[in-house]
């Protein structure tokens, strides 16, 4: 069809059920949602792949759909030319065969992936939207780089994890200029991969409190009995926690402290004195929760995440999308940035004996998007939600 955007992505792997194939894939086949299919608007017409999994599906697809797998991301930017000759840029920089640090960070290449993206930009004197799936970076110096970088050339920038698209159960959405006294988030899974959706789940609800985001001031992680004694020490209130994990539908029938072998928590302190935790319950909870005490009392919701076609990338699809049709990011990368970087200081914290940190470098100031983004309405998926599909093929 003519006058369609075209699209590169620039992925680690791709392999059934990985990132690349529940967001690349949806942009060539459709975007399931609770109202249908959505045929996307948009052609990826390029792709560069830093590794062939075993399980490799990303070469199978580009023959299908007939566009060129590239050595390099100048090459699949450029389609093998000088110039930059696409419309946006799709960064996939999940999964894949890559080190660990001893900070148990996953060093994922997504800033070496954008610096070449914005070498192109550079070079060819003109700068298209780009979609960074999930972190900035593994690390604060990285994902600022990032950041700065995306601002000098005037890159359109969006980043991030599917949790603030997904189903709200109750709904909750806070007015923007709310006064929020405290939160909590519950969670499960790795510390890195999982905490920065934990996070970002909380920072989703709470950049919308009264005078907008301001940064992070200190930051501290615990774990173990640790995370017991915080809450005798008054640094979380119980009624907040136990209002986050009632709405979560897939937990155990005991306490937390009884099912957790090693549960943790991030405590952060916001610049304007908010201060918020973010427990990730492995064992006790599979699912993603929120709780937050304003003037008009303690609210709370589960936010849930679809199996299977995993329609809350969806979601997560259609924004990028729109950001790739009008230039627009659908909402502020600067939340991105902040997370990245509160985890970072966190991970931290956890290395030098789970303690303390200021974090002045966290002085982040934005506002949050006063328009909501594409997102579902429902409390739990629906009609084409819940067709499954064969991952990577049908």
């Amino acid at each position: 069809m003519p006058n369609r955007k075209k699209i590169s992505a620039i992925v680690t792997t791709y392999y059934p059920r990985s990132h690349a194939d529940v967001i690349v894939t949806k942009f060539l086949k459709g975007f399931p949602c609770d109202d249908g299919l959505h045929a996307p608007q948009v052609d990826i017409v390029s792709m560069y792949l830093d590794q062939i999994h075993e399980n490799d599906v990303g070469v199978e697809l580009a023959r299908v759909h007939d566009f060129p797998i590239f050595p390099s991301i100048p090459g699949a930017l450029t389609l093998g030319g000088k110039d930059l000759a696409v419309d946006g840029v799709l960064i996939i920089g999940e999964h894949g065969d890559y080190a660990w640090n001893e900070k148990e960070q996953h060093m994922y290449p997504r800033r070496f992936f954008f610096e070449q993206v914005c070498g192109v930009f550079a070079t060819s004197g003109k700068s298209v939207p780009v979609f960074s799936d999930k972190h900035l970076a593994y690390n604060w110096d990285n994902a600022r780089l990032m950041y700065d970088r995306a601002s000098e050339l005037s890159v359109p920038f969006m980043a991030g994890s599917s949790l603030p698209l997904a189903w709200r159960n109750p709904w909750l959405e806070y007015e923007v200029g709310i006064p929020i006294q405290e939160a909590v988030s519950v969670a499960y899974g790795g510390l890195d991969s999982y905490g920065f959706h934990a996070l970002e789940l909380l920072q989703c609800m709470v950049e919308r409190r009264a005078g907008g985001e301001t940064g992070i001031s200190a930051v501290q992680c615990l774990e173990g009995a640790a995370v017991w004694q915080a809450r005798q020490d008054g640094l979380w209130s119980s009624d907040l926690f136990e209002n986050a994990i009632e709405h979560i539908e897939d937990r155990r029938s005991d306490t937390a402290e009884d099912a957790c072998q090693n549960p943790a928590v991030f405590l952060i302190e916001f610049a304007n004195g908010l201060k918020t935790a973010t427990f990730v319950l492995s064992g006790f909870l599979k699912g993603w929760g929120f709780s937050g005490r304003t003037d008009g009392g303690v609210q709370a919701t589960e936010v849930f995440l679809g199996n299977d076609p995993y329609p809350h990338f969806s979601y997560l699809g259609l924004n990028i999308q729109k950001m790739f049709l009008t230039g627009l990011p659908q909402y502020p990368v600067e939340r991105t940035l902040l997370v990245s970087g509160a985890l970072d200081a966190l991970m931290d914290s956890r290395y030098q004996g789970h303690s303390r940190i200021e974090t002045p470098h966290l002085d982040v100031s934005y506002q949050p998007a006063e328009q909501s983004s594409i997102r579902p309405s429902g409390p739990r998926p629906a009609g084409a939600s819940l067709v499954p599909i064969v991952p990577g093929r049908n």
